[in-house]
C-alpha cells in the first residue's frame, strides 16, 4: 500500500490543513510497513520541511497553467502523479480545492472516495474509514473495496506531527492542459488570520444590535490571535462581509475554540461549526439553543461580558 498526499498552498505557503493530511498519510504508511509521498502543483516554499510531518519524497509539477485552480485541469495531474508512483492510497485535505479535485480523480482512476474522514482508517480486515455525516451530528464507518482508495480529511481532524526529518523534493514531468477556467478578478479577504485555517474564531450575531458594536468582538479577536466570523443575518444585514458568514450556507470552520456572542444557534449555523473542538456560548437569553451545543455557557448581556473577557484575557497574556 503506497500513499500519496496532494499539497495545497496559497500566496507561497503550504497550508495548515494540508500540514494535517501529510501527517494522515504517513500514518497510514507507518501502518503498512510503507513510505509517504506527496505531490504539489507550483512552488510553494518548505517542501522539503514536509519531511517533519513523515513525508519522505514531493513530487513537483511547475507551470503557468497551474496558477488557476481548474478541477479537472489538476484532476488530470494527479492521475498521472497516483500512477507512476503507483499510489494505492490518496490523501487530500477536505477544503475547498479537495472537495473539488478529489471527486474527479477518484472517477478517473475507478477509485472510491470518502469525503470528511475524521480518523485514520481501520486495516485490521478490509480498509474502514470512518467519516462525518448529517453535517456533524453522526459518523458512518465506510468500507472501501477499490484497489485505489482516495480519502478527503476533514480539516483539524488530525494532529500536525513535527518529528525531524527532511523530505527530498523531485522534478516531476506532466501534461498539464490549459485551464478552461477564466478569472476576470479577485479580492482578497482582509483579517489576519484566515478563518478557515483559525485555530481560534471569535464570532458574533444580531445580539451585537448593529455594525457599530464591533470593535469590542474585534478586539478580543486581536488579543486571542483569533479570526473573526458572524452569522448568516448578519452578513445579510451587510455589518459584517459575507466571507466571514459561518454556518451551513456559509464557511464551515472546524477550530480547537469557538467563540459565540449574541448567537442564537439556528440549526444551520451549528452544522458549519459544530466540528469545533470546543465551544464558548455568551447570550442573555438561557433558552437559547446554543446553549445545548456548547461546552461552556455565559449567561449575560455581551455588552457587560465581553469586556470583562477581554480584561480577563489581557490579563492573562501580560497586555496593556
Amino acid at each position: 500500500m503506497s500513499v500519496l498526499v496532494f499539497i495545497d498552498h496559497i500566496d507561497g505557503h503550504i497550508k495548515k490543513a494540508s500540514l494535517e493530511a501529510a501527517s494522515y498519510g504517513a500514518q497510514i504508511a507507518a501502518q503498512s510497513g510503507t513510505d509517504a509521498e506527496a505531490v504539489v502543483l507550483g512552488n510553494p516554499g518548505g517542501l522539503s520541511e514536509l519531511g517533519r510531518q513523515g513525508i519522505r519524497k514531493v513530487h513537483q509539477v511547475q507551470g503557468d497553467q497551474l496558477s488557476v485552480i481548474d478541477a479537472q485541469v489538476y484532476a488530470k495531474v494527479l492521475e498521472q502523479v497516483a500512477t507512476q508512483t503507483g499510489a494505492t492510497v490518496i490523501v487530500f485535505s477536505n477544503n475547498s480545492t479537495g472537495k473539488t479535485v478529489a471527486p474527479r480523480l477518484s472517477v478517473r482512476l475507478k477509485a472510491g472516495l470518502v469525503s470528511g474522514a475524521v480518523a485514520l482508517p481501520e486495516t485490521g480486515s478490509g480498509f474502514v474509514v470512518r467519516k462525518n455525516v448529517f453535517s456533524g451530528k453522526a459518523f458512518a464507518n465506510v468500507s472501501v473495496t477499490t484497489p485505489v482508495k482516495i480519502i478527503a480529511l476533514n480539516p483539524n481532524a488530525f494532529t500536525v506531527t513535527d518529528a525531524d526529518g527532511t523530505a527530498e523534493v523531485v522534478a516531476f514531468n506532466a501534461t498539464v492542459d490549459a485551464p478552461k477556467v477564466k478569472v476576470t478578478g479577485s479580492t482578497k479577504t482582509s483579517g489576519k488570520v484566515a478563518l478557515t485555517e483559525a485555530d481560534v474564531v471569535v464570532s458574533a450575531g444580531r445580539g451585537l444590535k448593529g455594525p457599530e458594536n464591533w470593535k469590542m468582538v474585534e478586539d478580543l479577536a486581536d488579543v486571542l490571535g483569533a479570526a473573526l466570523a458572524c452569522s448568516r443575518p448578519v452578513a445579510d444585514a451587510h455589518w459584517r462581509p459575507h466571507n466571514e458568514h459561518v454556518g451551513q450556507t456559509g464557511v464551515a470552520i472546524a477550530p480547537n475554540l469557538y467563540i459565540a456572542i449574541g448567537i442564537s444557534g439556528a440549526i444551520q449555523h451549528l452544522a458549519g461549526v459544530n466540528r469545533s473542538k470546543t465551544i464558548v456560548v455568551i447570550n442573555k437569553d438561557p433558552e437559547a439553543p446554543f446553549f445545548k451545543a456548547a461546552d461552556y455557557g455565559i449567561v449575560g448581556d455581551a455588552f457587560e461580558v465581553v469586556p470583562k473577557l477581554l480584561d480577563a484575557v489581557k490579563k492573562v497574556k501580560g497586555v496593556s
